[in-house]
């Protein structure tokens, strides 16, 4: 039987919410409240990608103070939201990069097709046919589809250069990595990569394929990404500098 007192405890937990929310100027912050068994102090962390608020707090603490804490710094919440790239819904006039270079998404409801590509001077447009309420979905669509054959053209180039094979590709809206490699070969990537420039994609593409040889990041695997990417330096620095804006793309804008 369980002591009274750690009983007593996670019947508490059980009910304390999950969220508070912080006011700062008659505009209201959600923040995520999570408890973490190796937490000292209540600490405050802004996921760039998501905008989320998380805050987290000792096993001990108390929602009371958790609220308490998030309030006191509530300006410097307000400021790091701020100071985020806001969301770019997909939407006739937004602008997006493709393979790197901006375009211009432009709706054109009468046209025939479905999305496709036309340079005028120098705009590049994608244009996008269907009702407006289908524009974010089509462009998603387009999107994906140009990021499985991408990365499946450069994954086939990296295993070559190895004199391996990979089972297959699949393009994700993965949020904490920008591809993985399974022990099997399946080979799993962000759709968002086909927003960055080529020598990026190309770059993951590698990266995940030599994982197919060396599963950790050791010193051999580095070697053998730069056996066949050598660029990966260039590629690894935009990503730190530019990686995270991509997830706003597509994103709607938070009430």
């Amino acid at each position: 039987m369980l002591p009274i007192p750690f009983r007593a405890l996670l019947y508490r937990r059980s009910r304390e919410p999950s969220a508070i929310s912080v006011n700062v100027d008659g505009e209201v912050h959600p923040v995520r409240v999570r408890r973490h068994r190796q937490a000292r102090r209540y600490t405050l962390r802004i996921h760039a990608v998501s905008r989320e608020v998380v805050l987290t707090m000792p096993p001990r603490g108390s929602v009371k103070h958790a609220k308490d804490f998030a309030e006191k710094h509530g300006a410097w919440i307000a400021a790091r939201l701020r100071r985020l790239p806001g969301a770019e819904p997909f939407a006739h006039g937004a602008v997006l990069p493709l393979r790197g270079h901006l375009h211009r998404i432009e709706h054109r409801p009468a046209a025939r097709g479905t999305v496709w590509i036309e340079t005028h001077g120098n705009e590049n447009l994608l244009c996008v046919t269907g009702e407006a309420p289908h524009v974010s979905r089509r462009v998603h669509d387009y999107l994906k589809r140009e990021a499985k054959r991408d990365l499946e053209a450069a994954s086939r180039r990296a295993a070559q250069s190895l004199g391996i094979a990979f089972r297959r590709v699949s393009v994700r809206d993965q949020r904490s990595r920008w591809g993985s490699c399974s022990s099997s070969g399946l080979l799993s990537f962000s759709w968002r990569l086909i927003l960055a420039p080529p020598f990026v994609l190309d770059y993951l593409a590698a990266h995940e394929v030599a994982h197919h040889v060396e599963m950790d990041h050791s010193r051999r695997f580095w070697r053998l990404v730069a056996a066949i990417y050598p660029d990966l330096s260039r590629a690894k620095a935009w990503l730190d500098a530019h990686g995270a804006d991509l997830h706003r793309y597509g994103a709607q804008p938070r009430l």
